[in-house]
């Protein structure tokens, strides 16, 4: 097993790990039991990597990609018993070269995931070609192209989930996927950070952020554009998704019912404290205290309106509405707390801000009283 640990980290930086155990189990016919051992995993754990690449064989690319690393390993093995005299062969260092750099694959992906997440745009790539080409669809009809990228960068690609194969015969054609556009974002965030952008996200971080332009309505008539972080609310996130006849699944009257309820409570400062309390800095044994919410603390009108939409939700409703749209809980993590089923959330949210509406409604009409 030593050797085949060693052939397993001896693989380019960017192949998954469930890859290289992929390729011991096929290729070398390690056991299950003894990569689950070595790699400090369950057995069972072990078992659904091998499946999930298996059946992922489907996809020409993936199949490519693969392929190519298990006759790499094959030769860096059989290279390093070799003769000395046969390291300079052009073919066999052509072999052993990886696909690509880490420098040139993040800026082809930087290039090409770009372009992908354009609406109506596709890859596109077929057996005889040695190179790949991303398509856009036209106001006319046509399709244009708009770039082209090695066959082995579109291999990486695949093989690491940023795009799908959609269909598969004479042309086999690729989509983006989340993954992908995760991914896009962090490097987009590593470039900027490389550049020296002061105020850089973190690139980890910027996978997860979904920004938008928003136009925001001020009282004296002027309105301001601002850019705003739509993926940190769940309920922004649900409302991106479509339902079975191709409408939003939460309209923007639901959506604007679940942030009046969210500047409520953060009007009202109901969350629970993060920082040094200076409340009592003077007084005592209570200086510098951690506590939650007293009843003297936050403007009582909006802790008031957020009791009496609570109440008026009753139970269930308003734990998913608290959860959801205060506390920015998670549809899943709600779902677990809640004891629900899964995918079962998203229903009750969309009833919670139903009835929400309703009593916006019925307190102070189509009149917001947000601020912002």
């Amino acid at each position: 097993m030593t050797a085949d640990i060693r052939r397993f980290r001896q693989l380019p930086e960017w192949v998954p790990a469930a890859v290289g155990l992929y390729l011991l189990h096929t290729e070398d016919g390690v056991s299950l039991r003894s990569l689950a051992r070595c790699t400090g995993r369950h057995p069972s754990t072990v078992l659904r990597q091998v499946r999930r690449f298996e059946n992922r064989r489907d996809d020409p690319l993936v199949d490519e990609a693969l392929a190519r690393l298990a006759r790499g390993a094959q030769s860096s093995a059989a290279g390093r018993t070799a003769p000395r005299q046969h390291e300079d062969r052009p073919d066999m260092m052509a072999r052993l070269r990886p696909f690509t750099d880490d420098d040139s694959l993040s800026r082809e992906a930087r290039r090409i995931l770009r372009r992908l997440c354009e609406s109506g745009t596709i890859l596109a790539i077929a057996p005889e070609m040695e190179r790949a080409v991303v398509m856009k669809e036209t106001a006319d009809g046509t399709s244009a192209r708009i770039a082209v990228l090695d066959r082995e960068i579109a291999q990486v690609f695949a093989l690491k989930e940023w795009i799908a194969c959609r269909r598969t015969g004479r042309v086999a054609t690729y989509v983006i996927t989340q993954t992908g556009r995760a991914a896009l974002k962090r490097l987009m965030a590593e470039a900027e950070g490389a550049q020296g952008m002061e105020e850089a996200p973190t690139p980890f971080a910027a996978q997860h952020r979904e920004m938008e332009n928003r136009e925001i309505a001020r009282p004296e008539g002027a309105g301001e554009r601002i850019r705003v972080n739509i993926a940190e609310s769940p309920v922004a996130m649900l409302a991106r998704r479509k339902d079975a006849d191709g409408k939003p699944f939460l309209s923007a009257d639901l959506v604007a019912a679940g942030e009046r309820l969210r500047e409520d409570f953060e009007l009202a400062q109901m969350g629970p404290r993060v920082g040094q309390n200076w409340d009592r800095f003077l007084t005592g044994s209570d200086r510098g205290r951690f506590g939650g919410s007293g009843p003297a603390e936050g403007p009582r009108a909006a802790r008031d309106r957020v009791a009496a939409a609570l109440r008026d939700l009753g139970p269930g409703l308003g734990d998913v509405a608290l959860r959801c749209c205060c506390f920015l809980e998670g549809l899943e993590a709600t779902e677990r707390r809640m004891g629900w089923s899964a995918r079962s959330g998203k229903v009750v949210l969309r009833i919670a801000l139903i009835r929400l509406k309703r009593h916006y409604d019925e307190v102070s009409g189509s009149r917001s009283r947000m601020i912002g």
